[in-house]
């Protein structure tokens, strides 16, 4: 049997000391990171290049069987003999395809809250890259408003970041919402993610609370989880064999594969 270990439990103590010391202090974050780092080599060490394992001792018994039939029925074994459920999923990069689109569509929200608040389209990519944006400490509105190279490449990075994981995290949900995966994908998660932040971000930034127009930010979120959800639900779906290579299950096409029911894929 795999050996027992102790790492996982504390990874995930030192992932949340890190966390918390957004609302804590800086040493709660260090501590959080050493041992993150720890629990990671720990872990390591007992997985590669081989798995501990440990020996269970087996008892064995006598065993008899017997039965009053006379003949032995064959189960005809088919593809729906046993059905893997979802039968059928969206693919890995259906979601991030979704993400894609949803990121750039998001984006034209975005710029035109910045415009008609701040006459500037530059307002809402520095406030997304705050921490590139030069003297963003004491920065003035003015100064948040004008272009700033590093702002436009810190936020332009941490868009593309979040809108390929939210992107996968849809690709992997939706089939869990068989009705109405817009509605569900693209307004309710939309609107409890943007009340997640509205509750928590007072405390973590409050600078950055201050100036956030919440249903402007909404909308944005509202847009992306639409098309998003609908460039998701649009592609074609695969069937969910657990045989099938990881290649496969992804979504991408090999030729000349046969697959467990000997069909062409």
């Amino acid at each position: 049997m795999p050996a027992s270990t102790a790492w996982p439990i504390l990874l995930a103590f030192g992932i949340t000391l890190s966390f918390a010391s957004l609302v804590t202090s800086v040493g709660v974050g260090i501590g959080g990171l050493v041992l993150v780092c720890c629990a990671v080599a720990g872990w390591a060490k007992q997985v590669l290049p081989e798995e501990h394992h440990e020996m269970i001792p087996v008892k064995a018994r006598q065993f008899t069987p017997s039965s009053v039939r006379t003949q032995v029925a064959h189960i005809q074994v088919s593809e729906v003999h046993r059905a893997f459920l979802p039968v059928e999923s969206y693919a890995v990069t259906s979601g991030l395809r979704g993400g894609i689109a949803g990121g750039i569509v998001m984006i034209f929200p975005a710029l035109l809250y910045g415009y008609l608040t701040q006459h500037s389209i530059w307002y809402a990519v520095n406030l997304l890259g705050g921490a590139g944006v030069a003297h963003w400490t004491n920065a003035t509105t003015a100064d948040i408003a004008a272009f700033h190279w590093n702002g436009l490449i810190t936020a332009t990075i941490i868009h593309t970041a979040i809108c390929t994981l939210i992107g996968l995290l849809y690709g992997a949900m939706l089939p869990m919402w068989p009705r109405r995966p817009i509605l569900l994908g693209g307004i309710v998660a939309p609107l409890l993610w943007t009340g997640l932040l509205h509750s928590i971000l007072g405390f973590v930034n409050p600078a950055f609370n201050a100036r956030i127009a919440w249903g402007w930010f909404a909308l944005s979120e509202i847009v992306f989880g639409i098309v998003a959800g609908v460039v998701v639900t649009r592609s074609g779906k695969i069937r969910t064999h657990q045989t099938l290579p990881f290649i496969l299950r992804m979504g991408i096409e090999a030729k000349d594969f046969k697959g467990p029911t000997g069909d062409r894929r």
